[in-house]
């Protein structure tokens, strides 16, 4: 009876050991949850992810006009925010009148956020961080300032170097995109007489991230970009990025059989994520016959995930999603 009762003891105790390893490997993982216009689908307009770091570290990745406003329930906690480029579907030029507003074809975008950006009231609002590169940063500073922010809250970081923050390194590649700011972001005269000019303000190049967090995940976000040498050389060559973010909307950005390529023969990752669809990605959240967004998981060799918004997915430290895909 008592060896019973030992031998019953040490069992429950593994069973607990385990448990708690089986816990913390799970609080190891890298968590995606996109923030797009219709609950469960992957519509035109979404861009938004939020990635959260084992150690509680939330970064905003191009919020654009589906984050409804700062005051949106679904973002909780921002600690950081990454800006690509300036064009008003990332940078965000207005917002969705509320999650789920409108149509996944077509979204209640009628909430201007002209000449802030979503982006700066929502740094603004949760304290938080923006970290961007090219000439893109000054423009942030004086935006945060003007609306009693800390201009010090603009992170610079360009092509070759990289910064580290709440325990994630952050460093941008070259995306080949335009990225000129729209007039009403400047407004007064010098603003009125440059959109009557037909012209934008420079703030350099558009850029794409690499993030490596806490438990070893390199993950690559493209931005909007075409396919770059630098994918090859310094994406996978030097970062050797196991997780890829990936437009592949074709017009603005690469096609999908131009994205795949990126992600076969260039970045080669062990997964990639489905991003920029510029079309109706998914009906009742599966894949929609004969879309931009089929013909990319049909072309790519790795496992592709599509961003169906407020579902969040769960990396490793190899980019292998081990929940909710």
């Amino acid at each position: 009876m008592r060896i019973n009762s030992v031998v019953w003891t040490v069992a429950v105790g593994c069973m607990a050991v385990m448990s708690l390893m089986a816990e913390s490997a799970l609080a190891a993982n890298v968590k995606v949850t996109p923030l797009g216009g219709q609950d469960g689908e992957f519509c035109a307009q979404d861009r938004a992810l939020i990635f959260e770091d084992p150690n509680g570290t939330r970064i905003l990745y191009d919020a654009g006009r589906t984050v409804a406003g700062a005051s949106d329930p679904r973002l909780g906690k921002i600690d950081i925010i990454l800006v690509s480029h300036m064009h008003g579907d990332h940078v965000g030029n207005a917002h969705n009148k509320a999650p789920n507003a409108g149509s996944c074809g077509q979204p209640d975008t009628s909430v201007s956020d002209l000449p802030n950006s979503n982006t700066v009231n929502i740094a603004l609002a949760k304290k938080a961080k923006i970290v961007t590169g090219s000439e893109m940063p000054p423009f942030f500073a004086a935006k945060l300032k003007a609306n009693g922010g800390n201009a010090s809250d603009s992170i610079l970081t360009r092509f070759g170097g990289s910064v580290a923050l709440g325990g994630v390194t952050i460093a941008t590649v070259p995306a080949f995109h335009s990225n000129g700011l729209d007039a009403d972001y400047i407004g007064g005269e010098l603003g009125r007489a440059m959109a009557l000019a037909g012209i934008a303000g420079y703030v350099g190049e558009a850029t794409g991230y690499v993030l490596t967090f806490s438990n070893g995940l390199v993950a690559y976000l493209s931005g909007d970009t075409g396919i770059t040498a630098e994918q090859d050389k310094v994406v996978n060559g030097y970062y050797h990025a196991k997780l890829a973010v990936m437009n592949m909307g074709n017009g603005f950005t690469t096609g999908p059989n131009e994205a795949a390529y990126v992600i076969n023969d260039l970045v080669k990752p062990n997964e990639v994520i489905a991003s920029h669809a510029n079309e109706i990605g998914t009906v009742g959240g599966v894949v929609r016959q004969g879309s931009k967004t089929e013909a990319f998981v049909k072309a790519v060799k790795v496992p592709v995930h599509i961003p169906l918004s407020g579902k969040t997915m769960e990396f490793d430290a190899v980019g292998k999603c081990v929940a909710g895909c």
